[in-house]
């Protein structure tokens, strides 16, 4: 399984995630993973986009085939350095390669998902042949697959906040102090005052008798001798790979960037599926925006 090639790489991400995650924490092999994620993504959405382009013409099918990958992986191109970035100000720990490899995990989870709805899209497309439904249909499938895709993303850096990758490397901390050795109990005076030993080997005689010492009293209530010079155990600390750190919220933050940068790119790439009442054009003049064009397609449906 870990040396799936090509298409089956899919196979692995879902089945394996994380010997994935594991593989990216170590920056393992990893030209060699992206490599294939890459290939896969790029043919899973290639056959996409030509399901998209055949609403209208052969020759759609076949620009849109080109020019989903390009629409992705243009997207990927153009935020990847400001999620680089991003962790480095931080103090995160990520290479280039490994902040690659992440994000091609969620692209290619993305591109095969959306693979796995191309055949839906084509049922509706034969059966039901309607512009503005089919245009609103594949835009939900995409944005649905990119959601998963996403949450595998968000998934990842988990992961790798846990083996605190996210976080600036913690700096040793300093020896602790020798703590004294309790005090050892203090010798009965009888002992204290035991005759010792002459130089020619007679044991001198006591000058006065000591008095006996009295009988420890029994006091189970109390704690037992030697207790106070036993040193206070810390309260254990929560572990630093358990804390959120800020390269985490700036996911987020670049999740949204991507989605408006992708979103914008594909309103200049446009035509995807061709209006069955325009000719064929490899790309339309910058007027509007996606946003706009959503809502009046609903209005239209409405």
């Amino acid at each position: 399984m870990a040396n799936a090639s090509g298409l089956l790489v899919i196979e692995r991400i879902l089945r394996d995630r994380q010997g994935i995650w594991q593989q990216i924490v170590e920056d393992r092999d990893l030209p060699r993973l992206t490599g294939q994620m890459l290939v896969s993504s790029v043919v899973a959405l290639a056959v996409y986009g030509a399901v998209l382009g055949s609403f209208h013409s052969v020759l759609m099918a076949l620009t849109s085939a080109g020019k989903l990958p390009l629409l992705f992986l243009a997207t990927l191109a153009i935020c990847l350095p400001t999620l680089y970035l991003f962790n480095l100000v931080f103090g995160a720990r990520l290479s280039i390669r490994q902040s690659l490899s992440l994000v091609m995990v969620a692209l290619t989870v993305t591109a095969m998902l959306a693979l796995a709805f191309a055949p839906i899209s084509l049922f509706f497309l034969i059966t039901a042949p309607d512009y503005a439904f089919f245009k609103l249909l594949n835009v939900a499938i995409l944005a649905l697959s990119a959601l998963v895709g996403l949450r595998f993303l968000t998934g990842g850096m988990q992961v790798l906040n846990q083996h605190g990758l996210l976080a600036p490397k913690a700096a040793e901390p300093a020896a602790p102090a020798a703590v004294p050795a309790a005090a050892e109990p203090v010798k009965p005076l009888v002992a204290a005052l035991a005759p010792a030993e002459s130089t020619n080997g007679a044991a001198a005689a006591p000058a006065t008798a000591p008095a006996a010492a009295p009988a420890p009293v029994s006091q189970p209530h109390l704690l037992p001798p030697g207790y106070a010079h036993q040193p206070l155990r810390q309260a254990p600390q929560r572990p630093a790979g358990q804390q959120t750190p800020p390269s985490m919220t700036l996911l987020y933050i670049w999740i949204l960037l991507f989605g408006f940068v992708g979103t914008q790119l594909a309103w200049t790439l446009r035509p995807f599926f061709g209006s069955p009442d325009k000719p064929f054009s490899l790309y339309r003049d910058i007027d509007g925006n996606f946003y706009a064009e959503i809502f009046r397609t609903i209005a239209d449906l409405v």
